[in-house]
């Protein structure tokens, strides 16, 4: 057909495929009954003008068809095909009207060039019974008689009823959707439309669009996707019925990234409540009914979060037109968390991060929601799903801050080496986070000033974050992001000061001199001789999915930590590999935890004869209890914020950044991460400084020190 310039665009409007284009003519395809291909011209549409002189978009253009508009029966409402009645001619004359007794109607004449000058009406269709009528519109006619030729539609002509083409306009939560009877699809035509949409998915639409906004209206040019999400899909506000999806100042700049660096691998950090995980849940749905063989996996924290997302999921689909619920999209199987579309061979699948998700499957779209909320398993969880994503497969992460540790926090502060696309989006791109300005909004802080300097809040803005900040207190940063770095130090309640640790991670960190046993040993400062040293250490089962066991090296004069042991030993080898690194330490002190795992390493050391052990309590080894843990890590706190410079290990500082108080008072490692080197760096610190109580500093284990007694 003939499509009249470039800047042609295309669409699945009502039951035909249309090409428009503003300020031009409109063109219009459909497939007759035969299985031909059927034309009709129209009148020039001016731009950006609708019914009663609205302002429109291009994808809204009213499609004016000549002759009167009807409204469709109904039957081919139901069917999307018109009836027996009113079979398609194919012509664009408007058939006059019909003879009771099958005579052959009177053909027309050629075509007049009327007022639009230059515009030719085709003809061809045939009429039954009643033969071609005057008219210049589409030809449907009743009657009985037999086709009796084809003529040359003449000036538009007013027929019967039955005869007339069809202009509806339904209006449907600000929807218009144009539906020209005559131009119908079946069900393979519409399913073959929607893949052929789906490989064009990132092309931008040739003319701008006037959207709403929380500030009135913008002036974008969408992809074919984000488009496509505005027009057909609906989401349920806060409050009130289910409306159109007009994507915000969130969703356009996450869309505006994606496209502009070509990313199918994206980390989000946000603050809570933008709307990113529901666009991300749009973007991917879309990807899912357009393009066949897609598994589309989004995958929750828990069961509640999974089905709650999974309801704004279905919402998308069962707000689409009946003729595509009923056609290419009917689903085979609809359960709580889970979309089929057998035409497609496509899945959308929602689950969470505990019901071992992803394995055996091979996915396409990869949605990890709430990531920093993940279980303790959070970062095998996530490994075994993206080993399950296809090689041009999309993969997204989003979620709020949780503390600096954890798979989120590793893979937001990793990006750039893993290839992910980073995105951040502070509470302030949410234009709704204000409140009414009080007499207590005289003066701004520090804070305040520098949000306003820095990012032009206004007062209302300032009043609100005043709200939240009052209500939430040290969650507030956490739950309503300001900075990338910020809210993940306010997440949680860390025992040690982040200030300092971010601190030292920049200046303190340094390489080791010497690396042994494929890393498992570190050596910053060999033994010198004279010199005394301490060795504090924090045994472990062995096993290789379980906690690692750490020694850690210092010098007892100074604090200064020396070297470091670490990795997954038994009992006996780790033993074997004290006695070893405490014999090149000058037999340095041996300060072995003793609870659980710690009295088999005591036994080995006793056995190998070694010279000093630390002895509390006429027992050997340090005893870590309810009374004695607090003050060890008081002792740690204290050095560290005092002498930074004393500690090397990066192993070390990032075990120092997510320990943390919990509810219940008890310091640990936060859910997913460890504390095998804080505990043997606490117990080597706190022996040091109770050998330095000492009078007689012997540590021999003959001579048996007595700690506590």
């Amino acid at each position: 057909m003939r499509r009249g310039g470039d800047s042609w665009r295309g669409g699945i409007f009502g039951a035909g495929k249309i090409w428009w284009r503003v300020g031009t003519d409109v063109g219009i395809e459909g497939i007759g009954d035969q299985g031909g291909t059927q034309v009709v011209e129209t009148e020039k549409i001016e731009p950006g003008v609708g019914e009663l002189g609205k302002a429109v978009s291009d994808s809204e253009q009213l499609m004016k068809v000549p002759g009167e508009s009807g409204e469709l029966d109904e039957a081919q409402r139901k069917t999307g095909r018109p009836t027996k009645a009113g079979r398609k001619t194919g012509s664009t004359g408007q058939t006059g009207s019909t003879g009771e007794t099958g005579r052959t109607g009177k053909s027309g004449g050629r075509a007049k060039t009327g007022k639009k000058a230059g515009r030719r009406r085709k003809s061809g269709g045939t009429g039954k019974g009643g033969g071609t009528g005057k008219s210049g519109g589409t030809g449907k006619v009743e009657g009985t008689g037999k086709p009796e030729g084809t003529g040359r539609a003449g000036k538009p002509g007013t027929g019967r009823k039955a005869g007339r083409p069809r202009k509806i306009l339904e209006e449907d939560s600000e929807i218009r959707e144009a539906e020209v009877e005559g131009v119908g699809q079946s069900c393979q035509e519409q399913l073959d439309a929607l893949i052929v949409l789906g490989k064009s998915l990132d092309d931008i639409t040739p003319e701008p669009r006037w959207d709403k906004t929380d500030d009135g209206q913008v002036l974008w040019k969408p992809t074919q996707r984000d488009g496509w999400i505005r027009d057909w899909l609906k989401i349920r506000p806060k409050e009130g019925k289910p409306i159109r999806f007009e994507l915000n100042a969130v969703q356009r700049e996450y869309a505006r990234v994606c496209l502009e660096r070509n990313s199918k691998q994206n980390i989000v950090l946000k603050a809570r409540q933008l709307g990113i995980t529901s666009y991300v849940a749009a973007r991917f749905f879309v990807q899912t009914i357009m393009r066949p063989g897609t598994l589309t996996m989004l995958v929750a924290h828990n069961r509640e979060a999974a089905q709650e997302i999974f309801r704004i999921v279905h919402r998308f689909w069962v707000n689409l037109p009946e003729r595509l619920k009923d056609g290419p999209l009917k689903t085979s199987h609809s359960s709580a968390r889970e979309l089929v579309f057998p035409l497609l061979d496509s899945e959308y699948t929602v689950t969470s991060a505990d019901e071992n998700a992803g394995r055996g499957r091979t996915i396409q779209n990869l949605h990890c929601t709430e990531v920093s909320r993940w279980s303790r398993e959070a970062e095998e969880a996530l490994a075994a799903l993206r080993a399950a994503v296809v090689p041009d497969g999309e993969v997204v992460l989003e979620s709020t801050a949780n503390g600096a540790w954890g798979p989120f926090y590793k893979e937001w502060q990793q990006a750039e080496e893993t290839g992910f696309t980073r995105h951040f989006f502070p509470w302030w791109f949410e234009k709704s986070y204000e409140a009414e300005i009080g007499p207590a909004l005289l003066l701004y802080n520090t804070e305040e000033r520098s949000l306003v300097n820095d990012h032009g809040l206004n007062p209302k803005q300032i009043a609100w974050r005043r709200q939240q900040w009052a209500r939430l207190r040290t969650l507030a940063g956490q739950e309503f992001a300001e900075d990338a770095v910020a809210c993940f130090r306010a997440s949680g309640e860390c025992v040690f000061e982040l200030n300092i640790v971010e601190a030292a991670m920049a200046t303190a960190v340094a390489n080791p001199t010497e690396s042994r046993d494929n890393g498992r040993l570190a050596i910053w400062l060999p033994a010198q001789p004279g010199k005394r040293y301490v060795i504090g250490v924090d045994p472990a089962g062995g096993g290789v999915d379980g906690d690692y066991s750490c020694a850690e090296v210092i010098e007892r004069d100074t604090g200064m930590q020396c070297a470091e042991l670490h990795g997954h030993f038994p009992q006996r080898e780790l033993s074997h590999r004290l006695v070893k690194l405490g014999a090149e330490y000058n037999w340095a002190m041996l300060a072995v935890e003793r609870n659980n795992h710690g009295n088999g390493v005591l036994a080995h050391l006793e056995n190998a004869e070694y010279p000093q052990i630390f002895v509390q309590n006429k027992q050997m080894g340090w005893n870590t209890t309810a009374a004695t843990r607090p003050k060890m890590i008081e002792t740690f706190s204290d050095v560290l914020a005092e002498q930074p410079e004393l500690f090397r290990s990066e192993k070390l500082w990032n075990e120092c950044r997510t320990f943390v108080r919990h509810t219940d008072g008890t310091t640990a490692a936060a859910p997913g991460t460890h504390d095998d080197c804080v505990f043997a760096m606490g117990i080597a610190l706190a022996v040091r400084s109770v050998l330095a109580g000492q009078k007689k500093p012997s540590a021999v284990r003959d001579q048996s020190l007595v700690v506590g007694r």
